[in-house]
């Protein structure tokens, strides 16, 4: 669950998803669950030429199975934590 983790600390940041449809929203990330559901606010399309359509859309919830990539803000992420949390986790893990 360290990747849940990581996203709940990046609430109110802006964050940009691409779909499996190719489809990239960016938008403020409101809140995400233990399936990677996501809830974003404040939304706009990258192309919107291909996808008109999401033009009056202001806020979307996406389901996890359809996620391709999440791409974080820099400074929202603190590496040294989750590097460290990764190497707990593993060690964690292999003791079982």
């Amino acid at each position: 669950m360290l990747i849940f983790s990581v996203f709940k600390t990046l609430t109110d940041q802006e964050v940009v998803v691409e779909l499996k449809n190719d489809l990239c929203i960016t938008g403020i990330l409101k809140s995400v669950d233990q399936f990677l559901n996501i809830r974003l606010d404040a939304i706009k399309v990258t192309d919107e030429a291909r996808h008109p359509h999401m033009m009056a859309v202001k806020n979307c919830f996406i389901r996890g199975s359809v996620v391709r990539y999440v791409q974080l803000p820099p400074s929202g992420v603190d590496t040294a934590l989750l590097e460290d949390a990764t190497r707990r986790e593993a060690a964690n893990q292999s003791r079982r």
